[in-house]
């Protein structure tokens, strides 16, 4: 067996009176791409920080490529790469002297620059941009460009804090495309997101809730070990509808997603007729009603609602 690439047990951080990470515990395995998914406030940025070495821990132990990062965070920085929310471009320089300061700044041999940027060009798409002030790139290149810069020393470990953050479709797409090439390449991937669609592209996801793991699992099993079937249906008034269908024998639960709710009940084909004429009576005629598979948001406002929160 291969030792993971990381493992993190009962990592815990305090701010205060605030727990932001609760005795987190998970193993990433080598070439995998990893997730940590939840919304703000779920303690996401806090464990990366943790991960990379730049924050020290409460309590609990974080083993990375054979090295106890809680002990000894310089061991593991070369072999590292963290690219936080706002990564340090420095605006005044082009992207070739920003990929040239960070080559310098992890002694990357002279030797072997040339064919790594040249690599990098070609992953990102900034060979035509490569004499442009950072400071004028658009916000998606920027990000390919941080990346770039993160990836100039070929760590075996990349740490990414919400890449995808305020960044237009084309440049998410691009950005993507370079992460699955680097864990193509044996690269290690952790990645942090509030994006809900995003969770799909993990080889395996941990949902985490104000610092606690919710579920850790590939997205294929948490869409199948989701209870009961899923309706997706178009009501007016849709968040006053939603009160209606919670009172429903019928319905375990109730979420809206745009003009649709997404009601979990035992059976769809059977239960569907009964919440239909059961909304119509409560005054919301019911536009369109539809089975459907469940989405990562529907997975995670179910281990919401186990877990006793409102959904």
């Amino acid at each position: 067996m291969t030792d993971p690439a990381l493992r993190v047990e009962g990592l815990t951080r305090r701010f205060g009176a605030t727990v932001a990470v609760d005795a987190l515990s998970f193993s990433v395995d080598r070439a995998e791409l990893f997730g940590l998914v939840g919304p703000d406030g779920a303690g996401k940025t806090t464990t990366l920080r943790m991960l990379a070495g730049v924050m020290r821990p409460d309590a609990g132990e974080i083993v990375m490529l054979g090295v106890r990062v809680t002990q000894e965070p310089e061991r593991i920085r070369s072999r590292v790469a963290y690219m936080s929310q706002r990564f340090g471009l420095y605006t005044d320089l082009t992207v070739m002297e920003n990929l040239e300061f960070y080559a310098d700044l992890f002694r990357v041999p002279r030797a072997e620059r040339a064919a790594r940027r040249e690599r990098l060009f070609r992953f990102s798409g900034l060979d035509p941009f490569r004499d442009r002030l950072a400071g004028h790139l658009s916000g998606g290149m920027k990000q390919k460009l941080g990346l770039s810069c993160a990836l100039i020393h070929q760590p075996d470990v990349l740490l990414l804090d919400e890449p995808t953050f305020g960044v237009d479709p084309i440049s998410r797409r691009d950005l993507w495309l370079i992460v699955h090439e680097m864990v193509g390449h044996g690269t290690t991937v952790v990645v942090s997101t509030a994006y809900m669609d995003e969770a799909e592209r993990f080889d395996r996801v941990a949902f985490l809730d104000r610092g606690r793991l919710l579920a850790l699992e590939t997205p294929e099993r948490l869409r199948r070990d989701l209870p009961g079937e899923l309706l997706a249906v178009r009501v007016a008034r849709v968040r006053e509808a939603r009160a209606a269908a919670v009172a429903l024998p019928e319905v375990r639960r109730a979420a809206v997603f745009g003009d649709r709710l997404h009601l979990s009940v035992a059976s769809a084909e059977r239960d569907g007729p009964a919440v239909t004429a059961a909304l119509a009576r409560a005054g919301f005629p019911v536009l369109e009603l539809t089975a459907i598979e469940p989405s990562m948001e529907d997975v995670f406002i179910e281990r919401i609602a186990g877990r006793g929160s409102s959904a």
